[in-house]
């Protein structure tokens, strides 16, 4: 990986740590699933109008949309809304790097080493650590929630894999138009017809405007740039080479949620966070020679 790469992913930390305060304030003011539904909806109506759609199978863009859109965001807005901390939110979700180094594994055939393997089996006894301490505060609920949410997550970056597309940017938006409608449905059926809506009214009227700020945030900067640069890079390299960049955004997601919200994780969380992103840094990085071996194959070729 480039060093100008590098400081992409580095970017991309950034801006997703923070995107857990503005997903917290918009959950403070709007249902989750309309939430989620609308933060991909403000997207999608001006893709599907002005931007061309991106010359990959339809399968791959389903299963991206559905993946990374649809489920990862409904999974995680749900767990946050049930109790899930902000901060430790930042940490389970990255559940998503070793999901996606081991599904890239199993169903791309790409090849990991011994030491990867190891490092995934330390990042999940650190989840089950984090687990456990949740579960000792009957809070377990939100944590399995997160769990799926990174999980969908992974399979929404196998399917960007597959893809293969030469113009991410323009799939990662056109992967916005896949989640609106189902979840503006989930949302009628289970959090009712009219109670987004009136929420965005009394947030107007009242002045309320954390949440619709909140909104702007996820929208113009957690999406269309952390999401596009994120598109760019999976687009680029090995599912394990760029999945364990994301392993850095609790670090951002967990100091700002202690600065700002005042949530102070517990001790054995704090233990549990340490060794999920020890694990996962040491054990799911390449070797430099490995690295340059299969970035420079071609994706044909990693994947037989």
């Amino acid at each position: 990986m480039t060093t100008r790469d590098r400081l992409l992913g580095l970017i991309v930390v950034v801006v997703w740590g923070l995107n857990f305060l503005a997903i917290r304030a918009g959950l403070d003011q709007f249902p989750p699933f309309f939430f989620a539904a609308l933060r991909f909806a403000v997207i999608a109506v001006p893709v599907v109008l002005f931007v061309r759609r991106p010359n990959v199978p339809l399968k791959w863009l389903l299963l991206y949309g559905v993946g990374f859109g649809l489920l990862q965001f409904a999974f995680l807005f749900a767990a946050m809304n049930a109790g899930m901390p902000t901060g430790l939110a930042s940490l389970v979700l990255q559940s998503s790097a070793p999901f996606t180094v081991v599904l890239g594994a199993l169903l791309l055939r790409e090849h990991v080493v011994p030491r990867q393997w190891l490092g995934i089996g330390v990042a999940v006894g650190g989840m089950v650590l984090i687990g456990w301490d949740r579960a000792h505060n009957a809070t377990l609920l939100p944590v399995l929630l997160t769990l799926l949410a990174g999980l969908s997550w992974a399979f929404g970056n196998l399917g960007n894999r597959l893809a293969a597309s030469k113009e991410p940017m323009r799939l990662m938006l056109w992967m916005c138009v896949v989640p609106p409608l189902p979840l503006f449905a989930l949302s009628a059926v289970t959090e009712g017809p009219t109670a987004g809506w009136s929420a965005v009214g009394d947030a107007v009227s009242t002045g309320r405007y954390s949440g619709l700020l909140g909104l702007l945030y996820i929208v113009v900067v957690g999406t269309i740039a952390g999401s596009g640069l994120w598109t760019v890079l999976i687009s680029r390299y090995p599912a394990g080479v760029v999945a364990p960049f994301s392993l850095l955004v609790p670090v951002v997601g967990i100091a700002a949620s202690w600065l700002v919200l005042d949530e102070v994780p517990s001790v054995l969380s704090l233990i549990g966070a340490v060794v999920v992103i020890g694990g996962c840094m040491w054990g799911l990085s390449r070797s430099p020679r490995a690295a340059a071996a299969i970035e420079g194959a071609p994706l044909a070729a990693q994947r037989t």
